[in-house]
């Protein structure tokens, strides 16, 4: 497994993002960029993206906050709120880490997908309403509000998001929103819910100290299965 820092300039800040892949594989394969959670690009979104690229994807793991370093709470939370207030910000980040993924060798660069993790996921389906040339799109977990749901009408993905009954940070109105934009664009989209499950389910570090956060190793398991299929369907057999 073949594992590079790679760096990307966006607006004067250098970012530092992880890519994933696997050399004993052949020929061209499709790409997928994958945005973390908040805090920053840890280990488990590096692991993520090498067990893609375990199955014959060629993966770019981006950074949203600069130098590839973990941001505190605060800080983190002001970024993250400033992204929202201003979508194009976190869309031109994601496109320029699209733009590193596409160059790579290995890149059949008509075969694109983005996916992420609770704010991750949110970027992803950003950079699907920015147009951008992706054939699918997965959240996980992922907030699904935009202050421009006008921009989905751009979207050419097939998109995916798979999120808990019971996470406290996405709850059923924002959901029916989604469901309302999604629809009201045409968009091929589906929503998978998953019962018993919050925020933050896919990461087995939480342990259920935060109300409505914990890992929930059913909704972890058949979410990343969901995945597979759509890459399936949108690629074909890895």
């Amino acid at each position: 497994m073949k594992t590079t820092d790679i760096e990307y300039v966006v607006d004067g800040t250098t970012y530092r993002g992880y890519l994933a892949v696997d050399e004993t594989k052949t020929g061209k394969r499709p790409g997928v960029l994958l945005a973390p959670a908040g805090p920053d690009l840890d280990e488990l979104y590096k692991s993520f993206a090498r067990k893609l690229a375990g199955l014959g994807y060629v993966v770019f793991a981006m950074d949203y906050h600069g130098g590839g370093k973990a941001l505190d709470q605060g800080p983190m939370m002001e970024r993250l709120e400033a992204f929202r207030i201003d979508p194009l910000r976190i869309r031109a980040i994601a496109a320029k880490a699209l733009e590193v993924l596409k160059a790579q060798s290995e890149m059949d660069a008509s075969k694109l997908a983005a996916t992420g993790y609770c704010f991750g996921g949110t970027t992803a389906l950003e950079l699907a309403r920015s147009g951008a040339d992706l054939k699918a799109v997965v959240g996980f977990h992922s907030g699904l509000g935009t202050v421009r749901p006008q921009d989905a009408k751009n979207i050419e993905a097939k998109i995916l998001v798979i999120i808990g009954a019971d996470d406290p940070i996405i709850p059923r109105e924002q959901r029916l929103a989604f469901e309302q934009e999604m629809t009201a664009a045409k968009v091929d989209w589906r929503m998978n819910l998953c019962g018993g499950a919050g925020h933050s389910f896919t990461n087995p570090a939480m342990k259920g100290d935060r109300p409505g956060f914990a890992y929930h190793e059913p909704s972890d398991r058949r979410s990343w299965a969901a995945m597979l299929d759509l890459f399936s369907e949108v690629f074909g057999p890895a």
